[in-house]
């Protein structure tokens, strides 16, 4: 899934996303990042750094740090570099139009971490394209082992998102929507708009 693809969608005199560039630094890390978006539906967009674009899927129920959890991840187009950085509002009209804040962020390595980017991007490339990617989660929320499993039998963009059961894992229910920030951008308009349903309903 090219950043064609990504640009297509897009109409950029309207939002204020970045356009599709790949990232051609030589930087020694690769990152991560997870976004919580509030289109037609509140979802999970997570996504890793791979070969100067971010691999992206959405996770609808978010995350989990329970080994026991599948998160279905459905793998969507690529992503540029510097979306990463991005959080703000997709204009109404415009594609995944609403509110898209940082969830968390980090940076990550392939399981067997070889000490460069460019090592850890070939396991990860190979994981990728075999259905099976595990890779090391450097983030505030999210630490540890996680592994995304493509489906088998079904559409090849749905995947699973799941949690080693490691020294970071808990065994307790995880809910990514009480792991975030009762003041975060989206929960504010999510407020507001219960009000106004509130005060609607009141009137006569």
């Amino acid at each position: 899934m090219s950043l064609a693809t990504y640009n297509t969608k897009r109409d950029f005199k309207q939002t204020s996303e970045p356009s599709g560039k790949k990232n051609n630094s030589k930087d020694d890390t690769l990152a991560f990042v997870v976004q919580r978006h509030k289109a037609s539906h509140l979802h999970y967009d997570f996504r890793l750094e791979m070969d100067g674009v971010l691999k992206s899927w959405a996770v609808p129920k978010g995350p989990s740090l329970n080994p026991h959890d599948k998160r279905l991840a459905m793998m969507v187009e690529d992503h540029p570099y510097d979306y990463k950085d991005f959080a703000g509002v997709i204009p109404e009209g415009n594609y995944g139009a609403g509110i898209v804040e940082i969830w968390d962020s980090g940076t990550y390595t392939a399981i067997q971490d070889k000490g460069s980017s460019k090592e850890n991007e070939k396991l990860l490339k190979a994981g990728l394209e075999a259905g099976n990617l595990k890779f090391v989660l450097h983030g505030k929320k999210l630490k540890g082992e996680f592994a995304l499993v493509r489906l088998k039998g079904s559409n090849s963009n749905s995947w699973l998102l799941i949690k080693h059961n490691d020294s970071f894992a808990v065994q307790e229910d995880y809910n990514s929507e009480e792991n975030t920030p009762k003041n975060s951008p989206i929960n504010k308009w999510l407020a507001i708009n219960r009000l106004d349903d509130k005060q609607a309903k009141k009137k006569p």
